[in-house]
């Protein structure tokens, strides 16, 4: 179950766990009481923030279903775990103008040809028109949308509660009961008319991929229902159709009609297996891991789908050897003993493997796994108690484990640990479970811009240092020419020393010495852009070492700064926003209004009905963007980001950023 917030997928989820009979009684999110959603940060806030997987059997059948997060803050999970399926669903609700919301997901479906159909949900009330659901999504969707069925209602107008649906294949009616599976009744008249319609755009549908088909339509033949389901399954394989059904997960309405046409349709594991590159055999199992976890008192623990053979424990994948495999229903863990094809394992105190592992019983071979989504919103983090440093590096690791979207870096030239996901409540829900899982006391600081400086023209100054202590003294003398770099050419140090006015051994601690002094120039900040010769100076024989000379440049350095006229540089990052191009207008003044510059936009890429902006924008202006592109986009607009230049910055801004960085840092 894959699909937009707030669409109903945990509801679906419980609702199909009934179905099954794996559940005797569905859980609600309000309670707080279903399978999925059971972490402490998801019942708080009642929203999936991560995966949870079921096992259940349906006539004789085992099947796997996984519920995912549909938050974008979270769209990592969902992403992993479509990878693994043979089919998606794809949850939605019946609000026309709340179907864009779901490109992005349909989107990443096809792009990687993984089969999905969808569910419209909370059609158990009036006012629903579903023809305006489906014209809404197919505007979103690159793949023919093929209604499987048409809704019954209890009266005769477009927008009266639907009580019933008909199959558009098999021709049967059926009328909804609350709490029992739906019963067969006789096709109403004023359905008739709408069934042959969607029947015929089903029909012309499969007719696209099937010129045997083709021409029994053109000859007015009636297609047998058999050829038809035929179809529909070798197509929906093939992610050339999208099929769509409808109901209401929390009334149980079209649940047992949802759970036939994935037993009778979805495509068999081996074209899972397929499309992830592996070529099943009987005799060499082939696990692919797409989810690792840390559990308390447990360790890292993988969750893997079986794509050849079967696996057994005492088996070795890759590296490791399999000990305690177990069957996953929610947060409990049933032992097993032997992992068939097709079904989802679960792997204790697995070391080497990881999320995106490709592993045999023979050793572990290449992937294709897709890259994590690139991060979009950062904060700073400290930790409260001395010494937690280290802890934190760990479980920020194994949050990075558990969540490829969640990274974290130390800035080289702010000192500062960022942490960087996906968004606001991507970012809160990881600090909540460093401080219940891993008992950290965390505070988060805003990012601080890694602003630069530089010079404007060329200095020389004198540095010398003499001190007398009692027995040797110290002393050293070095004159630096400073001149200007071009921007982006860092920082370079020369000599031209004659004559020994400088013994050679010296030299390396004058270039010490600047290059010290260079980590915070006059205005406080990193000097870049710079190039500093020794051309002169004098020596002791005595009284000179490594250390005088170090000082020697250091005040060289200092007096050439200050005569150079410092100037205060700001990084410029090079955005890619895409957006859907209703709200390319609003997107555009967004950047505006944080001092951004548009270099131009264009239709997006293999994006019907997108647009993508190029920008340059001061990273000190991005810091909440995410979550205003988010709102001005219902959710959908997201951006890449890199590092383009550093851009001189004067004024009264530059000296707000100065004086804000000369004031004591509180904490």
């Amino acid at each position: 179950m894959i699909g937009p917030y707030s669409s109903g997928k945990t509801s679906l989820f419980e609702s199909l766990l009934a179905a099954t009979g794996r559940v005797h009684r569905k859980g609600t999110v309000r309670d707080g009481t279903t399978i999925g959603d059971a972490t402490a940060e998801a019942r708080e806030r009642h929203m999936s923030t991560e995966m949870t997987v079921a096992q259940t059997r349906y006539l004789d059948e085992e099947w796997h279903f996984i519920d995912c997060p549909g938050s974008v803050d979270f769209a990592q999970d969902a992403r992993e775990a479509a990878m693994i399926c043979d089919v998606a669903i794809v949850v939605v609700e019946p609000d026309p103008t709340r179907a864009m919301i779901a490109a992005p997901t349909l989107k990443f479906l096809d792009r990687n040809r993984i089969p999905h159909l969808i569910f419209i949900n909370k059609t158990d009330h009036g006012g629903i028109r579903l023809r305006d659901s489906l014209d809404a999504l197919q505007s979103i969707s690159e793949r023919p949308l093929v209604l499987r069925e048409i809704p019954i209602r209890d009266g005769k107008g477009p927008d009266d509660t639907i009580t019933g649906f008909v199959d558009v294949v098999s021709e049967r009616a059926y009328q909804y009961l609350e709490g029992q599976p739906s019963k067969l009744i006789t096709l109403p008249a004023n359905a008739k008319d709408r069934e042959t319609e969607v029947r015929d755009g089903l029909l012309e549908a499969l007719a696209d991929f099937d010129d045997n088909l083709l021409e029994q339509i053109l000859e007015d033949q009636k297609p047998a229902t058999e050829t038809i389901y035929d179809n529909l399954e070798r197509d929906l394989a093939k992610d050339l159709i999208v099929p769509v059904f409808f109901g209401s997960a929390e009334h149980d309405h079209g649940i047992i009609r949802l759970l036939k046409a994935l037993r009778h349709e979805a495509p068999n594991a081996d074209v899972c297996a397929h499309r992830l590159g592996i070529e099943p055999k009987d005799n060499v199992a082939a696990v692919q891991i797409f989810k690792t976890v840390h559990l308390p008192h447990a360790g890292r623990f993988c969750y893997g789908r079986v794509l050849s053979g079967q696996l057994k424990n005492g088996d070795t994948l890759g590296r490791d050897k399999v000990a305690g495999m177990c069957q996953v229903f929610g947060d409990k863990h049933e032992k097993l003993d032997i992992g068939t094809f097709g079904s989802i394992i679960g792997l204790p105190r697995i070391d080497h493997l990881r999320t995106g592992s490709l592993s045999t019983t023979d050793g572990e071979m290449d992937n294709l796994w897709p890259d994590p989504l690139p991060p979009l919103y950062e904060t700073g983090l400290e930790v409260t108690k001395p010494g937690d440093d280290v802890k934190l590096t760990e479980a920020l690791r194994h949050l990075r484990e558990q969540d490829r979207s969640l990274s974290f870096i130390h800035s080289d030239n702010t000192g500062q640990l960022v942490l960087r996901g996906h968004g606001d409540i991507h970012l809160q829900v990881a600090l909540a479970q460093l401080r219940s899982r891993y008992h950290l006391e965390i505070e988060t600081r805003p990012v601080e811009t890694a602003y630069q400086e530089t010079v404007r023209k060329p200095a020389q100054a004198r540095g010398r240092y003499k001190k007398q202590t009692g027995g040797h003294g110290q002393f050293g003398d070095a004159q630096i020419e400073l001149k200007p770099l071009g921007r982006g050419e860092g920082f370079s140090f020369t000599e031209r020393i004659v004559g020994g006015a400088i013994p050679r051994q010296y030299i390396p601690a004058v270039e010490k010495g600047v290059r010290d002094a260079t980590r915070s120039g006059p205005l406080g900040f990193p000097v870049v852009d710079i190039a500093v010769e020794l051309v002169d100076g004098s020596y002791h024989a005595v009284d000179s070492s490594d250390q005088a000379f170090q000082m020697a440049g250091r005040i060289a350095i200092a007096e050439a700064l200050k005569e150079g006229q410092s100037v205060l540089l700001e990084p410029i990052e090079r955005y890619a926003i895409s957006i859907p191009s209703e709200f390319t207008s609003k997107a555009q003044r967004l950047v505006s209004t944080r001092r951004g510059q548009i270099l131009g936009f264009s239709a997006k890429d293999d994006w019907q009905g997108w647009d993508e902006i190029d920008v340059q924008m001061p990273a000190s202006e991005t810091g909440n963007m995410v979550m205003e592109l988010r709102s001005l986009t219902q959710g959908t607009g997201f951006f890449t980001r890199s590092f383009s230049h550093m851009q001189e910055i004067a004024g009264k801004q530059a000296d707000l950023i100065v004086s804000a960085r000369q004031k004591p840092h509180k904490k």
